[in-house]
């Protein structure tokens, strides 16, 4: 038996003249099933790399569920399995893992593989090193990479195709289904042996399924099915008639067939079935045709739809429609949706948000339940968005007056009171438009913004094209994203990172945008290879010759580190306030930064004003550390983990501050009078701890390694 030959197990065709059912959901693809089932049974001369595409509106979105739940070993239960082709039903094996790309970028779609099969990876490329160690070869399925990303204009499908995707391909233990773009079918098939990978193109001619077409029309012109009772959707010679004129005329594409049929069965009037020019032959005609029947102008049409074409994350609150197509026409359309909403319907999805979209964790309820359970609409497929956005003259003359509409809606220019979906996605509008780099000055949208979305957003633009406040962002976002945090957590995050980086009137900002911040940063020097840090005070004397003293930070530093000292032999070092200042031990994992000397070196300290953004010219060997009493008696203590740490009133335990860096503390104390010294590999940074501040919430348990990107230069800094 050939490959094609143990591919199809049968001629195209038989199926149906053998008397099998058509899948219940598919409605026909019997070829292509065939070969999914082949490719899931790993039939010998089956690829091991099969790759799904087709124009838009093809159906391989369609095709993909349906194979699929035949693959799940529960779902398959409720199918008629006996009555189809066997060859298209694929072995009772258990599930295969199906990570969606939908919203994601490249790097969670990876650790979302990642943590489905348990694997022990701290980097991206160990997870394809891990795949490639197991014994037994896993399945792999990736569905609707054209939907990859956060942000639409981010192009993150091709980043899946050539950062998840061509890897795994590439590794012989996965067998791999991933639905993709033409385009992108192309350059990840080419990257294969041709042995090894088989492209189903559902527009060529092996593939395509003219038949199943017609069932496709015939099923949702049915009475029986849901369809309102009209003369063609009750008669089944009438229904059967209309529905091989539908598929004749719409070219393959079941997208066009099915804007047709709600089209009609929606707003029946004036339609004739035996008027071949009423019927469409691509999106955009079923678009236009609709509304000539309608009575109305297409271009109206296109305009109301047009800010859903423009739509980003789950959908375009109904609120904001109105706006938003008076900004793309240029004039005011509240009249022309007030008459055009039936006009629209059959082309628009309401979704209702998902609780999680619009929590923006600041804790203060009218903005966490802003958008709570409020209706959201989306365009049927994402081919009529591209359809209408491509009719306008000027793409991104229209997403510049989005963007300004949706800024201009912003109360008082105040973040925390922007509608979520302005706060989340105007970036992703400024950027199509070309206006992004102007955005990325206000702190306030920094820290309200999804972080997520922002930082995709930043990323598709050129480094050197970002401002300092942008670059600060973007290199703080993995810590953003990897800790989770709150907004007020996020602005906490940022205000120390404003301060490493020289920008102190953003970080300051901060403090005036509503935000009760759990410390304020005092200062931070880009120091690397400090092993332990200690508060303390050294006497000065002043000019009138009065001594006084002087609060301090005291680093531990190699031998040689300019401006440091290195203490006399015998001479002990001032220690690191590594326990938890209560005199407890740290936590398990922390770091202890004891201060002790390398092996054959000498202890080297460097001095440090504890609130004054200077160092200080003293003896260090004269520097006094707070007694146990001092600190037993002080309002705040601390735990501390390798990479993070809480800050708690002694009082009641309440939390304070909470602290995640990105990379490991070596050092860490706290003053009597709550002023937190951190060092980590790249700097040291002191933070006044304000405590009047609510309690912060606790923070995440941290993956080893990052699981959304690689290490960046994080919270403490590149202070390069």
């Amino acid at each position: 038996m050939g490959d094609e030959e143990a591919m199809s197990a049968a001629a195209g065709g038989n199926a149906r003249a053998a008397g099998y059912a058509p899948h219940p959901y598919v409605g026909g693809r019997a070829a292509a099933l065939r070969a999914l089932a082949a490719w899931r049974m790993r039939w010998p001369g089956a690829p091991r790399v099969i790759v799904l595409t087709g124009n838009p509106g093809s159906g391989r979105s369609r095709l993909l569920t349906g194979f699929l739940m035949m693959c799940d070993p529960e779902y398959r239960k409720q199918l008629p399995l006996d009555d189809l082709d066997p060859a298209t039903v694929p072995p009772d094996l258990p599930a295969p893992a199906v990570p969606s790309p939908a919203g994601r970028t490249a790097a969670q779609l990876l650790w979302l593989l990642a943590d489905h099969f348990e694997l022990a990876a701290g980097r991206d490329e160990d997870v394809f090193t891990e795949l490639a160690a197991r014994e037994e070869p896993v399945t792999v399925v990736v569905p609707d990479v054209d939907e990859a990303g956060p942000v639409r204009a981010a192009g993150e499908a091709a980043r899946v195709v050539r950062e998840v995707l061509t890897p795994l391909a590439a590794t012989e233990t996965v067998q791999l289904l991933a639905d993709v773009s033409r385009e992108l079918a192309a350059e990840l098939a080419g990257a294969l042996p041709a042995g090894e990978v088989k492209v189903i193109d559902l527009d060529a001619p092996e593939w395509a399924d003219p038949k199943g077409l017609v069932l496709h029309a015939e099923t949702a012109l049915d009475a029986a099915a849901g369809a309102p009772e009209l003369p063609y959707t009750t008669d089944p010679a009438a229904r059967r008639a209309l529905a091989e004129a539908l598929a004749a005329r719409a070219a393959g594409s079941r997208l066009t067939v099915q804007l047709a049929v709600q089209s009609v069965l929606m707003q029946p009037e004036g339609f004739d079935p035996a008027d071949a020019s009423q019927l469409p032959t691509s999106v955009g005609e079923a678009l236009d045709l609709h509304a000539r029947r309608l009575g109305a102008d297409p271009q109206t049409l296109r305009l109301i739809l047009a800010p859903l074409a423009f739509a980003e994350g789950e959908g375009l609150p109904v609120q904001l429609l109105g706006t938003l197509a008076s900004a793309v026409a240029g004039r005011d359309m509240s009249q022309d949706l007030a008459d055009g909403m039936l006009l629209a319907a059959p082309f628009v999805q309401p979704v209702e948000s998902s609780s999680d979209d619009d929590e923006d964790g600041t804790g203060e309820g009218a903005e966490a339940a802003a958008g709570d359970g409020r209706t959201l609409l989306r365009l049927m497929h994402p081919a009529l968005a591209e359809e209408i956005r491509s009719g306008l003259p000027d793409v991104r003359d229209a997403q510049t007056r989005i963007a300004m509409a949706l800024l201009e809606a912003v109360p008082q220019q105040d973040w925390a009171q922007a509608d979520p979906y302005i706060r989340d996605h105007l970036a992703a509008h400024t950027l199509e438009a070309g206006l992004l780099p102007q955005l990325l000055t206000d702190p306030g949208l920094f820290a309200h913004a999804d972080p997520v979305t922002l930082r995709a957003a930043i990323e598709a633009v050129p480094l050197e094209q970002l401002g300092a406040p942008a670059r600060t962002y973007l290199r703080t976002a993995p810590l953003l994203t990897r800790s989770q945090a709150p907004a007020t957590l996020r602005a906490a995050f940022l205000e120390s990172a404003f301060v490493e980086d020289g920008l102190a009137p953003y970080a300051e900002a901060l403090h005036t945008r509503g935000f009760r911040l759990p410390w304020r940063t005092l200062w931070s020097v880009p120091l690397a290879g400090v092993r332990a840090v200690t508060t303390g005070s050294v006497a000065v004397t002043g000019e009138d010759g009065t001594a006084t003293s002087r609060p301090v930070a005291a680093f531990l530093v190699p031998e040689g580190t300019p401006g440091s000292r290195t203490l006399p032999d015998g001479a002990s070092a001032p220690q690191d306030g590594a326990a938890s200042a209560d005199g407890t031990a740290a936590e398990e994992g922390a770091v202890n930064g004891e201060g002790e000397a390398p092996a054959g070196g000498r202890t080297a300290l460097l001095l440090h004003d504890l609130r004054a953004p200077e160092y200080v010219d003293a003896d260090p060997a004269q520097v006094v550390q707070p007694s146990e009493e001092d600190r037993a008696a002080a309002p705040l203590g601390f735990s501390r983990g390798a990479d993070y740490l809480r800050v708690w009133a002694r009082t009641d335990r309440r939390m304070v501050a909470a602290l995640v860096s990105d990379s490991p503390v070596t050092g860490v104390d706290l003053s009597p009078d709550g002023v937190l010294v951190v060092a980590t590999e790249r700097g040291v940074t002191a933070r006044q701890i304000l405590v009047s501040a609510p309690a912060a919430p606790s923070v995440p348990a941290q993956r080893t390694g990052t699981a959304d990107a690689d290490a960046s230069h994080g919270l403490e800094g590149d202070h390069s």
